[in-house]
């Protein structure tokens, strides 16, 4: 899994490569440049747009002046926007791509800038090393970038952006943010997305053993990281090795929660799927999911369940001694989501009795409401962090990038999802997911990863005909493309 670095790490991260490798930074910035050529030419931008990069002094400027360079080879019209007066005090990489840029090239000076009506306008202005609030001038460059009325593609983060915090000031407002190695912490902030626009994380070659002495909390989870997580199943498997999982949940009027995370639990492989609700609503169950089993009162012997998830569309009237109950009774980690939590939030004195390695799964409120309110995303991840170490728990704080907080303080940003996967039901149908794959025998850290990745990925392959036409019942029938996506058997 990839280590998500800070931008003081960067520097080091580079350097260290430079040592092991034999390459020299020079040519890492020209690796870095022609990875994002070749998904720029994956983009269908025709040669007739014309393309103009701004450029700093920094290595960020230095990138987008091999850019340059190396997409005039391709054909495309390409102009410089010097975000600076003088070479003096430029990197040394980024003055020799300086020095390279071909003649035919121009090089507007800063007084004289002229943008195209149309095209593409590359950010290369300010990197990762901006720290602190911006300089005047900088500030008045980012206002007239900001101008720009065509496509606007940033590199590593938009200018103005900090790369390790919440940036309250002034940034580019990017509609592709093209970041190297790994997403840069800032770029996964709610806060950042109008900055931001579409992320796009590409690799450069930077060797694995770089990496090894810097340490981090954070990780970036993406496609490759997932089939080592899997179990894996032979041909005599039964539906009791596929797990028996219990879900408890809906309520009158809300059933419908409980009927997606039931579907979706089938969906992602359980064996026996047995749904505890009211009396009154069973036959909902029995009709919406037949292969799905109902029960209701009491719940008893749930020691005979391989997992169990509570809380979707369960309400929060007269459940507290029922949840209570239940707690004292099942000693193996389960999923809580949805009311459960919010029960947890009124009744802190539950939260010790949730057994350890349990996976939480909040939206922003619900963390709000357990956790304590924050005042950015930034807070809200060192409150998780904090939250998941003291209670030995797994939070799952659900949003654009849901990040998976770990009881011993790692903390996996995902990679997967789409915005059209905030339609009312998505976290339904992940709570079933992630029951699935515990009562299947993974361990909660695996279930929750799994879960997590398969349901953003799901929402993806879902959202490629839906678009924002995208509901959680879609989301539950793509499912099983996900498998064969990741070659999961």
């Amino acid at each position: 899994m990839q280590k998500i670095l800070s931008g003081t790490q960067v520097k080091e991260l580079d350097a260290t490569h430079v040592k092991l490798s034999c390459q020299s930074s020079y040519e890492l910035m020209e690796s870095a440049s022609q990875a994002f050529v070749d998904w720029f030419l994956t983009q269908s931008f025709s040669t007739d747009c014309p393309v103009q990069i701004a450029v700093g002094k920094g290595n960020n400027g230095g990138d987008g002046l091999a850019i340059a360079r190396l997409l005039s080879a391709h054909s495309f019209s390409v102009s410089i926007l010097k975000c600076f007066d003088s070479a003096e005090g430029m990197s040394p990489d980024a003055k020799l791509n300086l020095e390279r840029v071909p003649k035919s090239i121009p090089l507007m000076e800063l007084g004289n800038w002229a943008f195209s009506p149309q095209g593409i306008l590359i950010d290369a202005f300010l990197g990762i090393g901006l720290t602190g609030p911006l300089r005047p001038n900088a500030g008045t460059i980012i206002q007239k970038l900001n101008e720009y009325q065509g496509t606007v593609i940033s590199i590593d983060v938009p200018s103005g952006l900090p790369s390790d915090e919440v940036s309250v000031g002034e940034a580019v407002n990017a509609d592709f943010t093209i970041s190297f190695e790994f997403p840069k912490l800032s770029l996964v902030m709610p806060e950042h997305a109008g900055y931001v626009g579409e992320l796009i994380v590409l690799k450069i070659g930077v060797l694995g053993e770089a990496y090894e002495k810097l340490e981090t909390s954070f990780y970036y989870m993406q496609a490759q990281d997932i089939p080592p997580l899997h179990k894996v199943f032979n041909r005599f498997s039964y539906k009791g090795e596929m797990g028996k999982v219990l879900l408890i949940g809906g309520s009158p009027g809300k059933m419908g929660a409980l009927v997606l995370c039931a579907r979706s639990a089938l969906r992602t492989g359980s064996g026996l799927v047995t749904c505890h609700m009211e009396d009154s609503e069973r036959f909902i169950i029995q009709t919406a999911v037949p292969e799905a089993m109902a029960s209701w009162g009491l719940i008893p012997n749930p020691e005979i369940y391989d997992a169990v998830g509570i809380g979707p569309g369960w309400g929060t009237e007269n459940r507290v001694r029922m949840f209570r109950q239940f707690l004292q009774d099942y000693r193996n980690p389960i999923v809580v989501d949805a009311d459960a939590l919010n029960i947890l939030a009124k009744n802190r004195d539950l939260i010790p009795l949730v057994p350890k390695n349990s996976v939480l799964t909040p939206h922003i409120g619900e963390f709000s409401r357990l956790v304590g309110s924050s005042p950015n995303h930034l807070d809200r991840l060192d409150k998780a962090r904090k939250f998941a170490v003291e209670n030995e728990l797994i939070v799952v704080l659900k949003g654009a990038n849901t990040v998976i907080s770990l009881p011993h303080g790692k903390q996996v940003v995902n990679s997967s999802g789409t915005k059209y996967m905030a339609t009312g039901g998505s976290g339904d149908v992940l709570t079933g997911m992630i029951t699935a794959y515990l009562g299947m025998g993974y361990s909660p850290e695996n279930a929750a990863l799994c879960g997590v990745y398969h349901h953003g990925l799901a929402g993806e392959i879902a959202s490629q005909s839906k678009r924002r036409s995208l509901i959680a019942s879609d989301i539950i029938e793509a499912i099983p493309e996900t498998y064969i996506r990741l070659s999961i058997s």
